[in-house]
């Protein structure tokens, strides 16, 4: 049984908490996103000034991330995804994404490149404009789709607007230049990219092609273990960063496995 499995394994077994960990909004400040508006999803705990075990989970996902990415050459483009959907990945890009861009070292655009769901711009309270798949499909330069988001170190692109065949729009040598244009153009940023569940949709293994590094959601209790065996087999293992356990017990939270973050997810209180 191979490492991943092995962990997998283990993490499988890891009980539920019982009772939820809310992060607390009193007097905590929002981070401001475009035209004024403010990023108050209680999923985005790395938005605001908050010491709760959510927010330290993704500081130790950032130092991991920032440790196995910072070297010649920088590995800035990484792909956030996971085998089915509903496992979290698009909360985890946005609060990595927060969190690197929390420091005044680092400047972050953060995509959204799933188009058949996208969901980041509700998450980062952003009206929806031009997107991915406008500047893909129309050659419209990526920089106009920019949208700043938090302390001003974090810019956005949504996906923009639907398009009928998207592996075909991703799989583009249009795509390529976009892409190795944003790589080239922000040469000291964080480019992070959320894209549809690899084990559904067949542009995510296309995107991740062009990525230096690859960030891979499991949810507790979600995917069986062969569906995500097999998500992981259809991308590249060199690229793999490590795989980021959601939705785990406590004991899951504290446990040090090789090459992998574990967070509990978020529960906003009703």
């Amino acid at each position: 049984m191979s490492r991943t499995e092995n962990a997998l394994e283990k993490a499988s077994r890891i009980r539920r908490s019982p009772q939820p960990v809310p992060a607390g909004r009193n007097g905590e400040p929002a981070a401001t996103g475009a035209q004024g508006a403010r990023i108050e999803h209680p999923h985005l705990v790395t938005s605001r000034s908050t010491f709760s075990p959510v927010a330290e989970e993704y500081k130790k996902l950032k130092a991991r991330v920032m440790r196995m990415t910072k070297q010649e050459p920088f590995r800035n483009v990484l792909l956030v995804t996971s085998s089915v959907g509903g496992e979290g990945k698009s909360v985890t890009a946005a609060n990595l994404a927060l969190s690197l861009a929390r420091d005044y070292d680092h400047s972050v655009v953060l995509i959204d490149a799933d188009t058949r769901k996208p969901s980041l711009h509700t998450l980062l309270n952003v009206k929806p404009g031009i997107g991915l798949a406008d500047c893909v499909a129309d050659d419209i330069d990526i920089g106009s789709a920019l949208v700043k988001v938090g302390n001003g170190n974090l810019q956005f692109v949504p996906a923009g607007k639907r398009h009928e065949n998207p592996v075909e729009l991703f799989s583009s040598q249009r795509m390529r230049t976009v892409i190795l244009e944003m790589k080239s153009r922000y040469p000291d940023r964080y480019i992070i990219i959320d894209t549809p569940p690899v084990l559904l949709f067949a542009e995510t293994k296309m995107i991740s092609a062009l990525a230096d590094g690859i960030i891979f959601v499991v949810r507790e209790g979600l995917a069986p273990l062969q569906h995500i065996i097999e998500a992981l087999d259809l991308l590249k293992e060199e690229q793999l960063l490590g795989i980021v356990y959601n939705d785990a017990g406590p004991e899951g939270v504290n446990g040090t496995y090789p090459y992998h973050s574990y967070y509990r997810h978020y529960h906003s209180r009703t």
